[in-house]
């Protein structure tokens, strides 16, 4: 995290100290961009098999970092990229959980400035779309405390979770600005087919477009924080179809070929050998589910690489691309957690009927695993659940 840090830092100083003598425009607006669980090799110009055009092409015109660091875990790194000090010191060492140390109070303090904060005497606007996931405060009753929701720590407008993970289809702590909305009845947003990535997207897009209308003369901070690839697998079927098939060959087979491709575009050493392997193929019982955990894993990145395009699509719009310095980081590997493996609950498979009432278009979703879809069936985990459809609820696993 180190390297990204320095850059935006330096880019703090360099808009504050020319305020008065360099128009407004020469100041860079900074746009970064984080995925949610993604491993190093994963986007094509790291050496995966995934579609990422937009990445790497940002990526031949820019600088790749092979030598980075993060915290290796999710609420830590936010803190120390929004606030450029360790994460102890910004108070949150770990998760949400206060466990009675100043290091570990699962909120981030006072003590620290955001880079919101600390861009405004630089006179920049800041905005911020996808996951915050630095305060504990969600729903009601707590959520009448907000201070530490983006728009209490110098971002001028917010829309993404609160929480730190959830349905991909209908998430729970959502918000936009300081109100907390369902995605199925917002005003101001309405998609023919609701997918949070493609939402924190348009989001962040919008956010663009409307600083250039009314505050062009201003920089700006746009913060993006995608959900993507973090747990549950959730993805468009258009999108999963893509990658059908790609994982058929197993652990070793796909591994081996990503192995050949890090070393062909530099993004590991050619004289480090291939690691063992964590699982046994040959010994997986379903294969062919497993298989397709990983193709809607690609495809959430995939789907992640678009809406990056559209945002470089309106920074080109806009006319503010050659002035904005774009960084795309992860908050940590891949994941290594496996929510959602084992069946859980009643339902082991998709029943023919819906069991439950159908929930209101304004009824807030506040589970992060949802007890059920918005038409009424129930969120399935375990072997039974198909991955991808928003009545599943399951991780990608360790193998």
């Amino acid at each position: 995290m180190r390297l990204v840090l320095v850059l935006l830092v330096g880019a703090a100083l360099v808009a504050a100290s020319g305020r008065s003598t360099r128009a407004a425009g020469a100041r860079p607006n900074i746009v970064v961009i984080m995925a949610d669980d993604v491993g190093y090799s994963d986007i094509g110009c790291y050496g995966g098999e995934v579609k990422t055009p937009v990445l790497d092409r940002l990526a031949r015109g820019g600088v790749r970092f092979s030598q980075f660091y993060n915290t290796a875990r999710c609420c830590p790194t936010r803190a120390a990229l929004l606030t450029g000090l360790y994460p102890h010191q910004a108070g949150i060492g770990h998760m949400m959980a206060d466990r009675g140390y100043e290091g570990y109070r699962g909120d981030l303090n006072r003590r620290c400035l955001t880079l919101a904060e600390a861009l405004k005497p630089a006179g920049y606007a800041a905005y911020a779309a996808g996951k915050w996931h630095v305060t504990p405060n969600v729903l009601p009753p707590a959520v009448a405390d907000q201070h530490n929701w983006p728009l209490q720590r110098g971002f001028d407008r917010f829309y993404g979770t609160i929480h730190g993970g959830g349905s991909f289809y209908d998430p729970n702590s959502l918000v936009r600005d300081n109100t907390l909305i369902s995605p199925y009845a917002d005003p101001e947003y309405r998609p023919k087919r609701y997918y949070y990535t493609d939402a924190i997207s348009d989001q962040a897009s919008r956010f663009i477009c409307e600083h250039a209308e009314q505050d062009r003369d201003k920089p700006f901070l746009m913060y993006v924080t995608y959900t993507a690839a973090h747990w549950p697998m959730h993805a468009p079927e258009e999108s999963v179809r893509k990658y059908q098939g790609r994982y058929d060959a197993g652990y070793d087979a796909l591994r081996r070929e990503r192995y050949a491709r890090m070393q062909k575009v530099g993004s590991i050493d050619s004289r480090w050998e291939l690691s063992p392997t964590v699982g046994d193929w040959s010994g997986v019982k379903d294969r062919a589910w497993e298989a397709r955990c990983m193709e809607v894993y690609e495809a959430m990145l995939d789907r992640m690489d678009q809406g990056i395009g559209k945002i470089v699509s309106t920074l080109k719009a806009a006319g503010q691309f050659d002035n904005t310095l774009v960084l795309y980081l992860q908050d940590n590997g891949g994941c290594a957690e496996i929510t959602g493996r084992q069946q859980t609950g009643e339902f082991t498979v998709r029943p023919d009927k819906p069991p439950f009432p159908p929930m209101r278009p304004d009824e807030l979703q506040r589970d992060m695993i949802p007890k059920q879809t918005r038409d009424g069936y129930p969120v399935i985990q375990g072997p039974g659940a198909r991955p991808g459809a928003p009545d599943s609820f399951v991780a990608y696993g360790r193998g």
